[in-house]
């Protein structure tokens, strides 16, 4: 009662500083008065004014319809004129729902976990206050969990830098997909972030399913628990979210955390799974994320650890990563992704640290690395004599080119495991990945295959260097191996096919 006399008597700014919190620390400015809201949106802010208007505008301008979103906004005691703009829409929207916390939790779990706790439609989906959702994001997804009945539901997130549009996790997005078991999904773990996915809201409060209140990681274990609980999950093919990563955007909390903070919470991720007692090939899917990605990748194959003066601080911490696998029955090593992965813990293991720094700059590096056929399987070699080579699953490289009068037709080898699982050659924009064209590819011997490169399909692309690859096992991209430059003029463009540094088939519309 006191705040809403405070807020019919006093000027903004004066009630802002004035709020009476409930017990809980927090307090609700307005409750949802539309009812039967299809979707909540649980939007955390701190500090957001830069960006909070085109955020909120990208959940008002949804084609679902407005009034059949709840937008339950928290904000973690901004200081800047965040509460004033959420404030200037509730007065305009009542589904709007400022809630404001008397203090700064420091992290999105407490902000994330009380939008769960309140909100009041069939499903949730959560956005960050510097991103923005495509205007039929959340549609797509609804109507995909209203299809399937099922608990939960992914799409296509996009990354915008000050470069380029890069697709996020696109082993999640590749195709449409409907109730199949997430562990259908090789890499279903490797991309565990809050963006461009909705759920059930019964179905986590059922689970019990919260955001520990960690400063890193807590986005990691939310979504593993919600996984393991689905027996079967949908996807969609169709971009539902962007992420801001311009330079003008300040430093989110990752950016900032130190990296043995980061890797102490990934520790702490590795135990809690542990002890959940998985199926086993659930529990090694999800290590092979933690340990691979998280703990080998970030820890050492980035500039920091090249760059660091005191690395002995970082094979101390890795001593504390191998220390968790002690709580397992089998070699991790063999469950990781990459074979590059499992020599960088065996030179670990004989302390030939040097030669960590060794393989991280050659693995970092963009010059071309030597290929090795071995029994019809590709392989990179290493500047080790013991461990000389690394395994790689395909590998492709260009043989020829002929211009004939609708395209251009290239054949190139291909080495690998998956030669039965070829989809097509997919030619990229590389400042934007939504900006694609894609050619079916032809088997002519067992390692010899041809693609048609259509004129006509090139001409739909923008001008610009586009990357050539040839598409796998739905997502996966390999580069195909160049030798030489060549130049083709149609009627319409000039087309260079270009010998990129790293000595693969690119291709400069112009």
């Amino acid at each position: 009662m006191l705040n809403k006399v405070n807020f019919l008597l006093r000027k903004e700014p004066d009630f802002l500083n004035n709020i009476k919190y409930n017990k809980k620390g927090y307090y609700i400015h307005q409750k949802n008065k539309t009812k039967n809201s299809k979707v909540s949106v649980i939007l955390p802010t701190y500090n957001a004014e830069t960006t909070l208007n085109k955020t909120i505008d990208s959940i008002i301008n949804q084609s679902i319809g407005f009034s059949n979103i709840e937008l339950l906004i928290i904000d973690d005691y901004s200081s800047d004129s965040t509460r004033n703009i959420i404030l200037k829409y509730a007065k305009k929207y009542a589904n709007i729902v400022p809630v404001f916390l008397e203090k700064n939790s420091g992290a999105p779990s407490i902000p994330r976990n009380l939008g769960i706790s309140l909100a009041k439609s069939k499903y949730i989906t959560f956005i960050d206050s510097d991103d923005w959702f495509h205007e039929n994001g959340i549609l797509s997804l609804f109507n995909l969990l209203e299809e399937t009945n099922d608990n939960y539901a992914v799409g296509k997130t996009v990354r915008v830098t000050d470069k380029a549009r890069l697709l996020n996790g696109p082993y999640n997005s590749w195709a449409t997909r409907k109730s199949i078991s997430p562990y259908s999904i090789e890499q279903v773990f490797q991309h565990l972030g809050p963006t461009g996915r909705m759920m059930r809201r019964e179905f986590i409060l059922e689970h019990n399913i919260t955001f520990p209140n960690m400063k890193f990681a807590e986005d990691k274990i939310f979504f593993i628990d919600v996984l393991i609980n689905c027996e079967t999950i949908s996807t969609s093919e169709d971009v539902i979210y962007f992420t801001n990563r311009l330079s003008s955007n300040e430093e989110s909390l990752t950016t900032v955390t130190n990296i043995f903070e980061q890797t102490d919470t990934n520790i702490y991720a590795i135990k809690y799974v542990i002890e959940k007692k998985l199926p086993g090939h659930i529990e090694k899917m999800i290590l092979n994320r933690l340990y691979g990605f998280d703990c080998i990748n970030r820890l050492f194959n980035r500039k920091h650890f090249l760059k660091s003066k005191n690395k002995m601080k970082y094979f101390k911490k890795f001593a504390e990563v191998l220390e968790t696998t002690k709580l397992i029955d089998y070699d991790f090593t063999e469950y990781l992704s990459h074979d590059w992965q499992k020599i960088l813990v065996k030179l670990y293991n004989e302390k030939r640290y040097d030669d960590i720094v060794k393989l991280i700059k050659w693995n970092r590096s963009k010059k071309p690395k030597e290929l090795l056929i071995e029994n019809d399987l590709p392989f990179n070699k290493l500047p080790f004599n013991d461990y000389n080579k690394t395994r790689i699953e395909m590998a492709a490289s260009h043989l020829s080119s002929i211009k004939i009068d609708e395209g251009l037709l290239i054949t190139f080898k291909v080495y690998g495991d998956f030669l039965d699982d070829i989809y097509d050659v997919r030619i990229t924009n590389r400042k934007d990945e939504l900006d694609y064209a894609q050619f079916p590819v032809n088997q002519i011997s067992e390692n010899t295959f041809s693609s048609l490169i259509v004129f006509d399909e090139l001409d739909k692309l923008s001008k610009n260097s586009h990357a050539i690859a040839l598409r796998y096992s739905g997502y996966k991209k390999i580069p195909i191996r160049m030798n030489s430059d060549r130049n083709f003029i149609t009627k319409k463009r000039k087309l260079n096919y270009y010998t990129t540094i790293a000595d693969n088939l690119g291709l400069k519309i112009k």
